[in-house]
């Protein structure tokens, strides 16, 4: 397979990921909406869109009063000056014969005329007749009669005055036109618009979904308009726009004013008049959107209503003022789940709560300002609807998540620890019904993950964890499970298995879908990693003998499985490794291990009792024969019992438990070192060497404790020598060379120890300023049988002196090793030869005695 191939499935993946990843939010913000239009065509929602159209009107900007109107108010005033009431005929005929004198243009009577109210009554009648005056007629309904209009008026005269109320009993529309049986009707505020403007030209025509009147057209008022729900339609009805808060839609003057002759004629003249009762006490009161919310607050007239149709008619037409318009069904619903969508997204990509809710109050006013906007300009928007479904979508999408974070990893997208165990539980107690089934599951750890977040950067470290998740996931089956359970850790649940060989070939294909190298940011990235394999039912040595183990609980599963691979990584990584019951005894042995060293730590830090013992194995200068130094070398020997090195030293070193010990043994090196100077004249000070472990000397201070050390035990640090690895050099050769430097400030000595066995390249050696190199046991054991390793210890000899470095053999056991070192010109042995390693008071008799050899 080419990397091409490899990066084009991984770009597959991170794209078939987005759509999953938003496949929740695209999901419930589809729930949501589908929800909200529901309860939206109960009209549940309707009272809130209604007060919504209300807050909107309310705060429109006030508009001035419409100087083509003027209203004449018959006051409570009006009303004690006449003494009567309706009033008469007679004051009518004076009032309409009066503005005649003025020339109006239109004169609209919202006042019932049914029957004669004398004295004047012909009077009336004859002023009635007069073609620029407009009538009244209340069609009525179920709930109240119907008023004819005034006798002998002719029909085109002739207007009804019937409101809409809305279940609140606020006018927010009317009619306009209706037909019944064939035959028109015009409303008030119709009929007194077409009569200004018949000089106009501008016809009324019905059409079956609309009202053109001239040039402009009146959109039938849908069910659904406007924030209603399923609303009585009949007729032609529109929302009214109202020209402010105040009830001064046009100049107002009084029934008296006019018959005392105290008005400018300007205000009658070519104007549209309408003579209506503005007193209180005639409950010729209505609702509006200013009073909707306030009740207590002083309700409009009827006649100023009609004020307000007409010159809302006028202005739409002379004007060409806005009408009212809508969005289409569809497109309502399309805005309404767009801002479930934003509200769930909203949720989805934002973590931390305060920019959560930064976010959303952003959206909020970006919904708020669209829907003004759009209300400014006569438009209705919805904006309670979509709002809730931000919120609720919001909401139900942070439910959701918190449910998803609890069973899945954020980063990948797979189950995580908790879902996996249930599933592990599920599928064992299924495969425990059947017979010849098995559960497998895979546990896997990346090898040398840390050196790619630590060469590149965590991102690419999460890209890389993606694409791993998506290699893992194209190896196995449908209905096997993988997921994630810690930083470079994944899990595999493999079901419905035969045999064990499945499940191997499994962790086969998924190390060599991992051995592919991974494209990211242009880089070629090559990883590796270890398995561990573990059954629901397992064997005692090896994998095909299986025993059946009852009642196993996942977490035993998940652990066996874990314990496997850290064998695998023990062994040499990339490689897999089967649970088996060996193991499990090795796991218990090793951290009862593990305890009674932290045990043991704890107790010589606080010197609670002595379980570490330093002993000193001499160091034999060649060509004297005596002893020029020792080696210190820790033994741990609990009560009744001994524990090697071999053990204890890689767990110190794993637990980090290393650093105490070897300060600890550093220091009590020091002091007996110095007890042996001050003990023994010898002709050159006798030296000692300590080993440093990795972590030991990658401390950042660890120059300041050796110098402390030091000072505390007053030694001279010319005579001890510091030991490193060759591999322990190599780790990071720039980092090595300086920590060297700043100890040999303190006239210290250092040597390379097992040289040879490393993977140092000879190009570097001359770079460390080190005094020895230590030619590592094993070749030296062998110089006799091999001339090979002859070679070796000779090569290093020579280099060593070349450098201007002096060479300890280690592993000396005979005394032919001796005499061929000392040929080769070798300085210093160390061996069972000249002595194994030996306590502090047996060091000190050996010292005593002066051997020489």
């Amino acid at each position: 397979m080419s990397n091409k191939i490899v990066d084009a499935g991984v770009k597959k993946f991170c794209y078939k990921s987005l759509i999953i990843y938003q496949q929740p939010v695209l999901i419930i913000s589809l729930l949501v909406t589908g929800s909200l239009l529901a309860i939206r065509h109960l009209e549940i929602l309707q009272p809130l869109e209604l007060m919504e159209f209300d807050r909107a009107t309310q705060l429109e900007p006030e508009m001035k009063p419409d100087p083509r109107i003027l209203v004449v108010g018959i006051t409570e005033a009006d009303i004690q000056a006449e003494k009567q009431w309706p009033l008469s005929d007679r004051t009518l005929a004076r009032l309409i014969a009066t503005l005649q004198l003025y020339q109006p243009k239109v004169i609209g009577l919202d006042l019932y005329r049914e029957m004669a109210y004398p004295p004047g009554h012909t009077d009336l009648i004859r002023e009635l007749q007069a073609p620029n005056v407009v009538v009244i007629t209340k069609l009525g309904d179920r709930e109240s009669a119907s008023v004819p209009p005034p006798p002998s008026v002719a029909k085109e005269q002739i207007s009804f005055n019937d409101f809409v109320l809305d279940p609140d009993g606020v006018i927010r529309r009317n009619f306009l036109f209706a037909t019944l049986n064939k035959e028109a009707y015009y409303s008030f505020g119709l009929r007194i618009s077409l009569k200004y403007l018949q000089e106009q030209n501008s016809v009324l025509k019905a059409e079956p979904h609309q009202l053109k009147l001239g040039d402009r057209v009146f959109p039938h008022l849908d069910p659904d308009s406007g924030g209603y729900q399923n609303i009585d339609t009949a007729g032609y009805q529109i929302l009214l726009k109202y020209r402010g808060r105040s009830q001064n839609i046009a100049p107002q003057v009084t029934l008296r004013q006019i018959l005392n002759g105290e008005v400018d004629p300007n205000l009658v003249k070519d104007k549209i008049v309408l003579i209506g009762t503005v007193a209180p006490s005639q409950k010729d009161l209505f609702f509006t959107p200013y009073t909707a919310t306030d009740r207590n607050k002083a309700a409009m007239p009827g006649v100023l209503i009609h004020a307000q149709m007409a010159s809302q008619i006028i202005s739409i037409i002379v004007d060409k003022q806005p009408l009212f318009w809508f969005l289409p069904q569809w497109v309502e619903w399309l805005w309404i789940w767009i801002w479930s969508l934003v509200g769930g997204m909203l949720v989805w990509y934002f973590r931390r709560p305060l920019v959560l809710v930064i976010a959303t109050v952003i959206a909020l006013g970006i919904l708020l300002t669209v829907f003004s906007v759009s209300f400014l300009k006569a438009g209705w928007i919805p904006l309670i609807v979509p709002g809730l479904g931000l919120l609720i979508t919001a909401s139900s999408v942070a439910a959701y998540k918190l449910f998803h974070d609890s069973f899945y990893d954020a980063l990948t997208g797979l189950p995580n620890r908790t879902f996996f165990l249930k599933k592990i539980e599920k599928e064992i107690t299924r495969a425990q019904q059947q017979e010849n089934c098995l559960v497998a599951v895979v546990f896997l750890d990346l090898d040398r993950f840390q050196i790619v977040n630590d060469k590149f950067n965590h991102h690419i470290g999460d890209k890389l964890l993606i694409t791993v998740a998506q290699r893992l996931k194209s190896c196995v089956q449908s209905k096997d499970t993988v997921a994630r359970i810690g930083g470079d850790e994944f899990v595999v649940l493999l079901r419905n298995i035969s045999h064990v060989s499945q499940a191997t070939s499994v962790a086969d294909e998924m190390q060599q879908k991992l051995s592919l190298p991974f494209n990211l940011k242009g880089e070629e990235i090559f990883i590796s990693a270890s398995f561990g394999i573990a059954f629901n039912q397992i064997g005692c040595d090896k994998p095909e003998d299986i025993e059946l183990l009852v009642n196993r609980q996942p977490e035993e599963l998940l652990r066996d499985a874990h314990t496997a691979m850290y064998r695998a990584k023990a062994l040499g990584k990339a490689r897999y490794e089967v649970f088996s019951t060996v193991m499990r005894t090795q796991i218990v042995s090793r951290l009862e291990l593990e305890n009674e060293l932290r045990r043991a730590i704890a107790n010589l830090t606080t010197g609670k009792s002595q379980e570490f013992i330093v002993f000193y194995q001499p160091i034999i200068s060649l060509q004297t024969g005596k002893i020029v130094g020792f080696e210190s070398l820790i033994r741990w020997q609990p009560p009744g019992k001994f524990i090697s090195p071999a053990d204890f030293i890689p767990l110190a070193e794993e637990t980090g438990l290393i650093i105490p010990l070897g300060e600890w043994i550093l220091k009590e090196s020091c002091r007996q070192l110095k007890t042996w100077q001050e003990q023994f004249s010898l002709t050159s000070p006798l030296s000692l060497s300590v080993n440093l472990s990795s972590q030991q000397f990658s401390q950042p201070d660890l120059t300041e404790r050796i110098e402390q050390i030091l000072d505390e035990t007053k030694l001279d640090g010319h005579t001890l020598k510091l030991e490193i690895t060759e591999s322990m050099a190599m780790q990071n050769v720039e980092t090595t060379i300086t920590t060297i430097l700043r100890l040999k400030a303190l006239n210290l000595r250092f040597s390379i120890d097992d040289f040879g066995t490393g993977y140092s390249s000879l190009s570097y050696l001359h770079r460390f300023p080190v005094d020895t190199l230590k030619v590592d046991r094993s070749f030296v054991s062998r110089m006799e049988d091999s001339s090979e390793n002859l070679a070796i210890v000779q090569t290093v000899i020579m280099l060593s002196h070349k450098l201007g470095m002096d060479v300890v053999a280690e592993g000396v056991e005979k005394v032919s090793q001796m005499e061929i070192l000392r040929e080769l010109g070798c300085e210093y042995g160390q061996g069972y030869y000249f002595s194994k390693p030996l306590n502090s008071e047996a060091a000190t008799a050996l010292l005593a005695e002066q051997p020489q050899w």
